[in-house]
């Protein structure tokens, strides 16, 4: 989640702000594996690119919190091409390469939820950079747990309200993603762009077996 900081910054630190962004690199971990390739990515934005192949998929289309940060920031916003929920995706079946996503998995009440959507419409990789626990604002929060997030999933846990929903570090990550029947096939933690978060390569060319008591509405193949 982005910090909001004070209009009143002096304008040579706006302006060292504006050029560090505009000239930081991109992450080579996840070119790696997405370079060359066509996909979707959650939320992008423009003072966080990944210069990606893919279609920016928002849920919000107007001038919000987000959008205004990312004009302070980075003097423009990201394009959005496609409004819609992050974990209800208006694609079909392996319809992309993949499905990329920076630092949103966390705003997602029921990230399992998000992560078999995002299988189901990716055919080869489903990537993604979280923040890590002890390296945020959410460093005195307790780990999220398996079950917790499990018992979300069960129960079908939909809200609108914007926060930080999980805090994981990179190892409860991937075990979430073995409990729940994603194969992650790499991780680099720290991240190699901010280096505040840590980056997962989930294998979505086979579609998990659904969590036992989840909603029939359970995205699959």
């Amino acid at each position: 989640m982005t910090t909001v900081r004070s209009n009143l910054e002096p304008l040579w630190a706006r302006s060292f702000m504006v050029f560090s962004l505009l000239t930081r690199r991109g992450s080579k971990f996840v070119s790696s594996y997405l370079d060359g390739l066509e996909g979707v990515e959650i939320g992008a934005s423009a003072h966080n690119r990944f210069y990606l192949d893919a279609i920016n998929v928002d849920r919000w289309a107007g001038d919000t919190e987000y959008k205004r940060e990312e004009r302070r920031m980075a003097l423009r916003a990201a394009k959005v091409d496609v409004v819609a929920p992050g974990d209800e995706l208006p694609f079909e079946d392996n319809s992309h390469d993949f499905v990329f996503s920076s630092h949103v998995i966390e705003h997602f009440p029921d990230p399992i939820r998000a992560l078999y959507e995002w299988v189901r419409v990716a055919s080869r990789y489903v990537v993604v950079i979280a923040p890590h626990r002890d390296r945020t604002f959410d460093s005195d929060r307790p780990l999220s747990t398996v079950e917790e997030l499990l018992q979300r999933h069960r129960d079908g846990l939909r809200s609108d309200e914007d926060l930080h929903w999980s805090v994981w570090n990179c190892e409860s990550f991937i075990a979430m993603c073995e409990q729940v029947g994603l194969r992650v096939v790499d991780h680099k933690d720290p991240d190699d762009k901010v280096g505040n978060g840590f980056i997962v390569v989930i294998d979505a060319s086979s579609a998990p077996e659904p969590v036992a008591g989840a909603p029939e509405s359970e995205p699959g193949r």
